[in-house]
Formats: structure tokens, C-alpha cells, sequence
């Protein structure tokens, strides 16, 4: 029998429950979906340290480069017989040694000790060798710069070490010792601020020579002439450094451009001189 509309109406529709369970909706902002979608910092990943197999590359390479630079220098008579294209590979030479460390600061403790040079372009330290070269009398020897700046930050002490000698009256090439001496202090991470205060002569070594006219082997050596190798032996002489206008000591900059444990290169500002030294043995006093 046909049921009326009504009833249809009035029938309850059975409801059916869901099978699956609900999942929400990742929230970004949760720390669940920040893992999820973090990716690696590619800044942190460039600032890792180079393996071991770039260090020694980048080592091996910087020591080729001083060599570069050594062999280019040393046919020069440090500085004072070079051409214009000799000049112009040693200048290119030394910038690319300079590269490796620029804008680094300097470390003092490093910078203490004895360095030998072994090429310059000033012309107030070429003019020792040009005179060496031009008067028979006259020997320049080795030429020191020498830090004292050990466990200092601000500055220090920088002592100009040229041995000189007069042949047949002091030994050859060391027979006496010009010294500059002069505080410096720290500018910047590169710069150094020279300030000239003494020049002295000491170490006066005579020659056998000498010393065989003074005191003659053959006789009774006199007080007298005891006392002269004695005054000789201990000789120094020291004017203190100032400018006559100022009554100051005069000064200057100087650029260290690049140092390690065995190589020093340094410019002179303003007077656009440059240097190479090397580590030497420290200095008898």
C-alpha cells in the first residue's frame, strides 16, 4: 500500500560516521612545520673551515709566491742595481704575496724580533749603498730592523741595525754598527707610527791590522795602548734626533703589508719606498 507523502518525511535517515580520522592542517608557524621546511643555511655552510687538503693547497701556493718574490730580488744588491722591468716584477710580486693576508691586523708578538732586509726602493737607505759602491773606503754590511714589542698591543721599539766598515782599519763588513732607534705606535691594524729619537755608533771592531800598529805584537803593550784598544773596543757614540724647527723627533708611516712566521714586507708611506725582510737570528748585544 502506498504510504503517504507525509510519512516519507517523518522517517529518520540513518547517519553514517566518517571511517577516516581527521588530520589537521599543518600550521607554519608551529615548530613541527618549521622543521619540516627548514633547509640548510648556506651561510653557515660557506663560513666552515677549508679541508685539509685546501690548507696545504693554499699554503703550498703562498710559499711559491715568496719564492717568487726572494728570487726576484736577489740579484738587485738589495735594491740598489735593478731595471725598470726588474722593478715592475718585484712590485707585481709583492702584491700577490700582500694579498694573502690584507686588512688582517698585525700581531706584535710576531712582529718581535730580528728581521734581515734583503731589498728596498727608499732612497734614504739606497744612498748608503750607492756610497759604499762609489768610495773605496766605505762598506755597508748587513742592514737589521729589530721589534721589541713582546706581549705589547699599542707599540714598541724598532732599532735600525746597519753593520758598516772602513777596510784595513775595522774588520771587514762589521767593523762598526750605525743604530737608529725609534718608538712606534700602533694607528690602525696595518699602520705604524715612527718616531725617530737617537742615531749612535758603537761596536767598533778594529782591524788586526790596526791593532797591530797600536800595540805592536813584537813589544811590551803599555797601559797606554791598552787603553786605546780598550776606548775603541767600547766607543759609542749618540746624538738624540730632533727637527730644528719643531725641536721634536721627526717621525713617520709605515705600512706593514704583510708578515709571517719568516717573511716581513712593509712600505713607507709618503715616501714610496718598500721592503722585504726575513726572520734572522736575534742580534748579540
Amino acid at each position: 500500500m502506498d504510504l503517504p507523502f507525509p510519512v516519507l518525511l517523518q522517517t529518520p535517515i540513518p547517519t553514517v560516521k566518517p571511517t577516516r580520522k581527521w588530520i589537521p592542517w599543518p600550521n607554519p608557524c608551529t615548530k613541527s612545520a618549521s622543521k619540516r621546511t627548514s633547509r640548510p643555511n648556506s651561510t653557515r655552510v660557506a663560513a666552515a673551515a677549508p679541508s685539509p687538503a685546501v690548507a696545504v693547497a693554499v699554503e703550498a701556493d703562498l710559499e711559491r709566491r715568496k719564492y717568487d718574490l726572494l728570487r726576484a730580488v736577489q740579484d738587485t744588491q738589495r735594491g740598489l742595481v735593478t731595471t725598470a722591468d726588474q722593478r715592475s716584477s718585484i712590485e707585481e710580486a709583492l702584491v700577490r704575496v700582500e694579498g694573502y693576508d690584507a686588512g688582517l691586523p698585525v700581531d706584535l708578538s710576531k712582529l718581535d724580533g730580528t728581521w734581515r732586509l734583503n731589498y728596498t726602493s727608499a732612497s734614504d737607505v739606497l744612498v748608503l749603498f750607492e756610497a759604499a759602491a762609489r768610495l773605496p773606503f766605505l762598506q755597508v754590511g748587513q742592514i737589521f730592523q729589530k721589534f721589541e714589542c713582546k706581549e705589547r698591543s699599542d707599540g714598541g721599539i724598532v732599532r735600525n741595525v746597519v753593520r758598516w766598515s772602513i777596510p784595513t782599519l775595522l774588520e771587514e763588513q762589521e767593523g762598526a754598527t750605525l743604530l737608529v732607534s725609534a718608538k712606534f705606535s700602533v694607528l690602525s691594524k696595518r699602520n705604524i707610527y715612527l718616531q725617530f729619537e737617537e742615531v749612535a755608533v758603537e761596536n767598533i771592531k778594529i782591524s788586526e791590522e790596526l791593532q797591530a800598529l797600536i800595540a805592536p805584537a813584537i813589544l811590551p803593550r803599555s797601559f797606554l795602548s791598552l787603553q786605546i784598544l780598550q776606548f775603541l773596543r767600547t766607543f759609542r757614540a749618540q746624538v738624540p734626533v730632533r727637527s730644528p724647527e719643531s725641536r721634536r723627533s721627526p717621525g713617520g708611516l709605515y705600512y706593514l703589508s704583510y708578515m709571517d712566521r719568516d717573511m716581513l714586507l712593509g712600505r713607507s708611506v709618503g715616501g714610496g719606498g718598500v721592503f722585504v725582510f726575513t726572520r734572522a737570528q736575534p742580534l748579540a748585544s
